[in-house]
């Protein structure tokens, strides 16, 4: 890997990449489980630029970053310049000179692409209304680490056609894994929203029930997302037979597993049953956010390191 990289969407690695990455998540990982410590970002600061509010994010990237052995500043837009309506242009070239790596939570992906655009230092897409790849990171390592490699595999994606169905699609592209998505009309997948390349590895199904038959991995996420507030009456309506229950994780495959990036509303699109299950591994999902972006951070500031 030669030149300054970012991680913007998930189709910006090779599947060659994402399966180094996975194996430095997993080595890394077990060090941390047994207390050795691991070092290779020291001196190094990375800065945390919030416009969505946030828990696993800020406390994965800022526990990740000080546990490589480096420094993380937290940004929070309604506390600097940008809330005041500097150029994202003007803050990629100020904050890029002040750090080694920066993380964007924010609301249009506009705002990582023009701040990248701008910027002498990696950059990480937290988050944005349309994708949130180092969710999916997190999630493919961690079915990875119950179930093997995901490749020919198929995950069931049940409500919102949100950042995460989007980030999903891609995955299944870059991986070589099939996504049966089920939404409400309406709701449906945009392919050029969700930067699709084509359609071969997703199907779309009005029942939910259909789509999860068979599937390895049944996943889903908050009706109404951040920024979609004002339609949540709305979505409540629409929504009601999306619900992941016991039903549709008994037709998916006898192995699969649940996953929700969290947080979850019990009765909503999940119900208690199913989250608090034994096929549930949304705690380990939620952990390996820490681990899969420690990876992340490693591979964009030092490229591969042979062990």
């Amino acid at each position: 890997m030669t030149g300054l990289r970012h991680y913007l969407q998930f189709k910006d690695f090779s599947r060659e990449e994402y399966d180094y990455v996975f194996e430095r998540a997993k080595w890394i990982k077990s060090k941390f489980k047994r207390y050795e410590p691991y070092h290779p970002l020291f001196d190094r600061t990375l800065v945390m630029i919030f416009e969505k509010a946030s828990t696993r994010t800020r406390l994965s990237f800022e526990a990740g970053m000080q546990q490589l052995g480096g420094s993380a500043i937290y940004l929070n837009t309604r506390d600097s310049q940008l809330g005041r309506g500097e150029p994202v242009e003007d803050a990629g070239q100020v904050i890029s000179r002040m750090s080694d790596l920066v993380m964007i939570r924010t609301f249009e992906q506009d705002i990582v692409e023009r701040f990248a655009a701008n910027s002498r230092v990696p950059v990480i897409n937290g988050l944005t209304n349309e994708y949130h790849p180092c969710q999916i990171l997190a999630d493919i390592f961690t079915f990875i680490e119950h179930r093997g490699p995901i490749q020919g595999k198929t995950v069931a994606w049940i409500g919102d056609s949100n950042n995460m169905c989007n980030t999903w699609l891609q995955a299944a592209e870059v991986l070589d894994f099939h996504v049966h998505v089920s939404t409400p009309p309406g709701y449906e997948v945009e392919p050029e929203r969700a930067g699709l390349y084509g359609t071969d590895h997703f199907r779309q199904f009005a029942d939910p029930l259909e789509a999860c038959k068979g599937a390895h991995l049944v996943t889903t996420d908050v009706w109404t997302s951040m920024g979609f507030e004002a339609e949540n009456e709305a979505r409540m309506k629409a929504f009601a037979d999306w619900c992941v229950d016991a039903e549709m994780m008994s037709v998916a495959a006898p192995d699969a597993v649940f996953m929700h990036c969290l947080p979850a509303h019990r009765g909503e699109e999940v119900t208690a049953e199913v989250i608090d299950g034994p096929q549930s591994v949304v705690w380990d999902e939620a952990e390996n956010r820490l681990h899969a972006q420690k990876a992340l951070m490693e591979f964009l500031m030092l490229g591969r390191i042979e062990d």
